[in-house]
């Protein structure tokens, strides 16, 4: 009688066991964290998100109202944060690819000093939060004298700028915030790249005679093109996304002339400021609609959905 209830345990674990051990379960069950965290935290609040954006959200009121939020969209606060993200992003990606490639290439040289404290070095800015990043940007780039880059124009004669109330000068704020931040995390990614290039490739090419700048061209850059589309595609998402920069650049307040305005700023402002939840939802489907377009678009004119590749 006691040898039978010792067997029922274990006869009652082995369907668990089994279950386990399924080839056919198993990866769903390796896979199902994902798929949750997915439906909750994507595809739920994207579904929500359009549903919305055909609705007049107001506190205490739902009224469906169409298109009508769309037809809001073309106004002359969307037209300059629409320019203004598109040109950022534009900016970010010609300075946030060649120039980390480049460094990468350097630091990946074995004739290059220091190089583990240069990429240590390069990628602290990373580690460090945006918000603060932003408040000490905004001294930096302050309009009195005793500005650091007031201070620094003063050296060559220049007189001091009021660098966040032009929009070109604004621009240029924002573009080195972003060079500070992202060119060490870009850098690993092409260093990454380049250590699994197969070093034969370049012994071969030092025996045909082949320089330093042929070798670069014919050898990294060709090799290099999947990890370079993939650095372009986030570059154009981060650069659509960008709120925080701008929104701690001017202290969370509105820019002088929307110059400093974002997408994602105009969404905040409807969304959370003005509580027109509706209208911000419409926006945030239009940006995603960009994003995939412009996305796709890069992705076709670099070849990525070329099969012979």
């Amino acid at each position: 009688m006691q040898q039978q209830i010792n067997r029922e345990p274990a006869l009652a674990s082995k369907p668990r066991n089994r279950l386990a051990n399924s080839q056919h379960l198993a990866p769903y069950l390796f896979v199902l964290p994902f798929i949750i965290s997915f439906l909750l935290f994507f595809a739920y609040p994207l579904i929500n998100a359009i549903i919305m954006s055909f609705q007049s959200v107001l506190p205490g009121e739902v009224t469906f109202v169409g298109l009508d939020n769309y037809r809001e969209l073309w106004n002359t606060d969307f037209a300059d944060a629409l320019y203004n993200s598109s040109r950022y992003t534009l900016f970010t990606l010609l300075l946030l690819i060649p120039i980390p490639l480049l460094l990468a290439v350097m630091l990946n040289s074995k004739k290059m000093p220091f190089s583990n404290f240069f990429r240590s070095t390069l990628f602290i800015p990373a580690l460090t939060s945006v918000v603060v990043a932003g408040v000490v940007f905004r001294m930096i780039f302050g309009e009195l004298d005793g500005a650091l880059m007031n201070s620094f124009l003063h050296l060559f004669g220049i007189s001091s700028q009021r660098w966040l109330y032009s929009s070109e000068l604004s621009m240029f704020a924002l573009l080195v915030l972003a060079s500070w931040r992202w060119i060490g995390i870009n850098i690993l990614y092409f260093l990454s790249a380049l250590q699994n290039i197969p070093s034969d490739l370049y012994e071969a090419a030092d025996i045909d005679g082949a320089g330093t700048t042929t070798k670069f061209m014919r050898i990294t850059v060709p090799l290099l093109k999947p990890i370079t589309v993939y650095v372009l595609t986030i570059s154009i998402y981060g650069g659509y996304a960008m709120f925080t920069e701008s929104y701690m650049l001017w202290a969370g307040k509105p820019s002088p002339q929307n110059i400093g305005l974002t997408i994602v700023g105009y969404i905040y402002q409807q969304g959370f400021q003005y509580f027109n939840l509706g209208f911000g939802s419409a926006i945030g489907v239009t940006l995603l609609g960009i994003t995939l377009a412009v996305s796709m678009l890069q992705l076709i004119l670099t070849g990525m959905f070329n099969k012979e590749e």
